[in-house]
Protein backbone atom coordinates (compact mmCIF):
# COMPACT_ATOMS: atom_id res chain seq x y z
CA UNK A 1 0.00 0.00 0.00
CA UNK A 2 1.35 3.59 -1.12
CA UNK A 3 1.88 5.57 1.70
CA UNK A 4 -0.16 8.94 2.06
CA UNK A 5 1.45 10.61 5.22
CA UNK A 6 4.17 13.11 5.04
CA UNK A 7 8.02 11.34 5.77
CA UNK A 8 8.43 12.52 9.62
CA UNK A 9 11.48 10.24 10.70
CA UNK A 10 13.78 8.57 8.46
CA UNK A 11 16.60 5.90 9.22
CA UNK A 12 19.39 7.23 11.39
CA UNK A 13 22.14 5.73 9.68
CA UNK A 14 25.15 7.23 12.59
CA UNK A 15 26.46 4.47 14.83
CA UNK A 16 25.39 6.56 17.77
CA UNK A 17 21.55 6.46 16.76
CA UNK A 18 18.99 4.66 18.19
CA UNK A 19 18.45 2.58 14.89
CA UNK A 20 21.52 1.39 14.96
CA UNK A 21 21.88 0.55 18.81
CA UNK A 22 18.35 -0.26 18.25
CA UNK A 23 19.96 -3.02 15.14
CA UNK A 24 22.96 -3.81 17.36
CA UNK A 25 20.70 -5.72 19.69
CA UNK A 26 18.81 -7.71 17.45
CA UNK A 27 20.83 -10.62 15.70
CA UNK A 28 18.70 -13.91 15.60
CA UNK A 29 19.68 -16.87 17.69
CA UNK A 30 18.12 -19.44 15.95
CA UNK A 31 16.01 -19.76 12.77
CA UNK A 32 13.28 -17.27 11.65
CA UNK A 33 12.73 -16.02 15.53
CA UNK A 34 9.08 -14.35 15.35
CA UNK A 35 9.89 -10.65 15.87
CA UNK A 36 7.26 -8.23 16.62
CA UNK A 37 7.70 -4.56 15.05
CA UNK A 38 5.54 -1.94 17.01
CA UNK A 39 5.10 1.32 15.53
CA UNK A 40 6.92 0.47 12.54
CA UNK A 41 6.55 3.62 10.25
CA UNK A 42 7.37 3.16 7.09
CA UNK A 43 8.62 -0.34 7.72
CA UNK A 44 12.68 0.78 7.32
CA UNK A 45 13.45 -1.18 10.60
CA UNK A 46 11.27 -4.39 9.66
CA UNK A 47 13.30 -4.59 6.01
CA UNK A 48 16.54 -4.45 7.87
CA UNK A 49 15.51 -7.09 10.58
CA UNK A 50 13.71 -9.36 7.66
CA UNK A 51 17.41 -9.03 6.19
CA UNK A 52 18.83 -10.45 9.42
CA UNK A 53 16.75 -13.63 9.23
CA UNK A 54 13.84 -12.76 11.64
CA UNK A 55 10.28 -13.19 10.66
CA UNK A 56 8.71 -10.09 11.29
CA UNK A 57 5.40 -8.63 11.79
CA UNK A 58 5.37 -4.89 11.42
CA UNK A 59 2.32 -3.15 13.09
CA UNK A 60 1.83 0.37 11.77
CA UNK A 61 -0.31 3.25 11.56
CA UNK A 62 -2.85 3.52 8.59
CA UNK A 63 -1.34 5.06 5.63
CA UNK A 64 2.42 4.63 6.42
CA UNK A 65 3.53 1.50 5.43
CA UNK A 66 5.58 1.80 1.97
CA UNK A 67 5.43 -0.45 -0.98
CA UNK A 68 8.60 -1.73 -0.07
CA UNK A 69 7.89 -4.05 2.35
CA UNK A 70 9.16 -7.63 1.47
CA UNK A 71 6.18 -10.31 0.53
CA UNK A 72 7.88 -12.26 3.75
CA UNK A 73 7.00 -9.54 6.45
CA UNK A 74 3.66 -9.40 7.78
CA UNK A 75 2.10 -6.14 7.32
CA UNK A 76 -0.98 -5.29 9.76
CA UNK A 77 -1.76 -1.43 9.96
CA UNK A 78 -3.58 -0.57 13.06
CA UNK A 79 -4.80 2.44 14.96
CA UNK A 80 -2.28 3.37 17.70
CA UNK A 81 -4.69 2.80 20.15
CA UNK A 82 -3.78 -0.79 19.70
CA UNK A 83 -6.77 -2.91 19.90
CA UNK A 84 -6.16 -6.56 21.24
CA UNK A 85 -5.52 -9.13 18.68
CA UNK A 86 -4.66 -12.65 18.53
CA UNK A 87 -1.10 -12.39 16.89
CA UNK A 88 0.78 -15.15 19.04
CA UNK A 89 3.35 -14.81 20.69
CA UNK A 90 7.17 -13.43 19.61
CA UNK A 91 11.02 -13.70 20.61
CA UNK A 92 11.54 -9.98 20.08
CA UNK A 93 9.32 -7.25 20.55
CA UNK A 94 10.66 -3.69 19.13
CA UNK A 95 9.06 -0.33 20.11
CA UNK A 96 11.20 2.02 17.95
CA UNK A 97 10.05 5.85 18.98
CA UNK A 98 6.69 4.60 19.41
CA UNK A 99 5.66 4.60 23.64
CA UNK A 100 5.34 8.22 23.73
CA UNK A 101 3.07 8.59 20.92
CA UNK A 102 0.05 6.21 22.65
CA UNK A 103 -2.54 7.58 24.58
CA UNK A 104 -2.20 4.80 27.38
CA UNK A 105 1.36 3.36 27.84
CA UNK A 106 0.59 1.30 30.31
CA UNK A 107 -1.92 -0.46 28.69
CA UNK A 108 0.85 -1.23 25.09
CA UNK A 109 2.79 -2.76 27.78
CA UNK A 110 0.89 -4.64 29.28
CA UNK A 111 -0.50 -5.85 26.12
CA UNK A 112 2.94 -6.67 25.06
CA UNK A 113 4.51 -8.38 27.64
CA UNK A 114 1.73 -10.82 27.07
CA UNK A 115 2.87 -11.60 23.77
CA UNK A 116 6.60 -11.82 24.63
CA UNK A 117 7.52 -15.85 24.50
CA UNK A 118 9.28 -16.89 27.98
CA UNK A 119 12.82 -15.38 27.44
CA UNK A 120 11.69 -13.16 25.06
CA UNK A 121 13.03 -9.50 25.11
CA UNK A 122 11.42 -5.96 24.52
CA UNK A 123 13.80 -3.61 22.91
CA UNK A 124 13.04 0.28 22.95
CA UNK A 125 14.05 3.45 21.97
CA UNK A 126 12.76 5.62 24.25
CA UNK A 127 13.05 10.05 24.23
CA UNK A 128 15.17 11.91 27.39
CA UNK A 129 12.84 14.94 28.47
CA UNK A 130 16.39 15.34 31.02
CA UNK A 131 18.57 16.11 28.28
CA UNK A 132 20.00 19.39 28.73
CA UNK A 133 18.41 20.96 25.21
CA UNK A 134 15.20 19.60 26.70
CA UNK A 135 15.79 21.83 30.34
CA UNK A 136 16.96 24.69 28.65
CA UNK A 137 14.43 25.02 26.65
CA UNK A 138 12.13 24.28 29.71
CA UNK A 139 13.75 26.81 31.85
CA UNK A 140 13.80 29.61 29.27
CA UNK A 141 9.82 29.29 29.25
CA UNK A 142 9.83 27.60 26.09
CA UNK A 143 7.82 24.68 24.57
CA UNK A 144 8.38 24.14 21.24
CA UNK A 145 5.96 22.29 19.02
CA UNK A 146 8.37 20.49 16.94
CA UNK A 147 7.77 18.34 13.96
CA UNK A 148 10.73 15.92 14.99
CA UNK A 149 13.01 14.96 18.30
CA UNK A 150 12.46 16.01 21.49
CA UNK A 151 9.50 18.63 20.90
CA UNK A 152 7.91 16.46 18.32
CA UNK A 153 4.28 17.88 18.73
CA UNK A 154 2.23 14.27 18.28
CA UNK A 155 4.44 13.04 21.23
CA UNK A 156 1.80 12.48 23.99
CA UNK A 157 4.30 11.87 27.23
CA UNK A 158 7.45 13.42 28.58
CA UNK A 159 9.94 10.83 30.91
CA UNK A 160 12.91 11.30 32.33
CA UNK A 161 15.35 8.32 32.60
CA UNK A 162 13.51 7.42 35.97
CA UNK A 163 9.91 8.13 34.81
CA UNK A 164 10.79 5.48 31.89
CA UNK A 165 12.46 3.40 34.12
CA UNK A 166 9.22 3.44 36.65
CA UNK A 167 6.33 3.19 33.87
CA UNK A 168 8.50 -0.27 32.73
CA UNK A 169 8.56 -1.79 36.13
CA UNK A 170 4.84 -0.87 37.17
CA UNK A 171 4.07 -2.84 34.10
CA UNK A 172 5.90 -5.97 35.05
CA UNK A 173 9.27 -5.47 32.86
CA UNK A 174 12.52 -5.33 34.40
CA UNK A 175 15.10 -3.31 31.84
CA UNK A 176 18.34 -5.21 31.41
CA UNK A 177 20.13 -2.84 30.14
CA UNK A 178 20.60 0.81 28.94
CA UNK A 179 22.23 2.66 25.98
CA UNK A 180 22.80 6.53 25.49
CA UNK A 181 21.71 7.49 21.56
CA UNK A 182 23.91 11.10 20.80
CA UNK A 183 22.11 14.13 19.92
CA UNK A 184 21.57 13.69 16.12
CA UNK A 185 23.99 16.25 15.44
CA UNK A 186 24.00 15.78 11.44
CA UNK A 187 20.50 16.24 10.74
CA UNK A 188 20.25 19.37 13.22
CA UNK A 189 22.64 21.24 11.28
CA UNK A 190 21.50 20.03 7.71
CA UNK A 191 24.97 17.59 7.22
CA UNK A 192 25.45 14.01 6.12
CA UNK A 193 25.93 12.04 8.77
CA UNK A 194 29.43 11.25 7.60
CA UNK A 195 30.36 14.86 7.37
CA UNK A 196 33.23 15.50 9.73
CA UNK A 197 31.90 17.87 11.85
CA UNK A 198 28.41 15.85 12.22
CA UNK A 199 30.75 12.70 13.18
CA UNK A 200 32.82 14.66 15.88
CA UNK A 201 29.98 16.44 17.41
CA UNK A 202 28.12 13.38 17.88
CA UNK A 203 30.94 10.96 19.04
CA UNK A 204 31.24 13.90 21.77
CA UNK A 205 27.75 14.06 22.82
CA UNK A 206 27.47 9.80 22.62
CA UNK A 207 30.87 10.08 25.12
CA UNK A 208 29.44 12.39 27.45
CA UNK A 209 25.91 10.69 27.64
CA UNK A 210 28.08 7.20 28.25
CA UNK A 211 29.25 9.55 31.37
CA UNK A 212 26.12 11.07 32.55
CA UNK A 213 23.10 9.54 30.98
CA UNK A 214 20.07 11.73 32.52
CA UNK A 215 21.60 14.58 31.21
CA UNK A 216 23.40 14.06 27.94
CA UNK A 217 21.17 11.12 26.56
CA UNK A 218 19.13 11.86 23.38
CA UNK A 219 17.66 8.80 23.61
CA UNK A 220 17.70 5.70 26.11
CA UNK A 221 18.13 2.36 23.89
CA UNK A 222 16.54 -0.54 26.69
CA UNK A 223 16.48 -4.14 26.56
CA UNK A 224 13.93 -5.82 28.87
CA UNK A 225 12.23 -9.16 30.10
CA UNK A 226 9.05 -10.00 32.00
CA UNK A 227 9.67 -10.04 35.54
CA UNK A 228 9.00 -13.21 37.32
CA UNK A 229 7.45 -11.76 40.13
CA UNK A 230 5.15 -9.91 38.42
CA UNK A 231 1.20 -10.53 37.76
CA UNK A 232 -0.30 -12.01 34.42
CA UNK A 233 -0.29 -9.27 32.14
CA UNK A 234 -3.74 -7.63 31.21
CA UNK A 235 -5.08 -5.04 29.43
CA UNK A 236 -5.73 -1.80 31.23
Amino acid sequence: MTASAPRRYVLKPSPYSSHSLLLDRLTPDGPQQRLLDVGGGEGYLSCLLHERGFAVTCLAAPGTLSDGIPAAVQTLEMDLDFELNDLGSFRYIVCGDVIEHVRNPDRLLGWLRGMLEPGGRLVASLPNSGHFYFRANVLLGRFPADDRGLFDRTHLHFYTWDGWRNLFRRNGFEIESVESTSLPVGLALGLEHQHPLARFGEWVNYSLAKFWKKLFAYQFVVVAHSRADAASPHVH
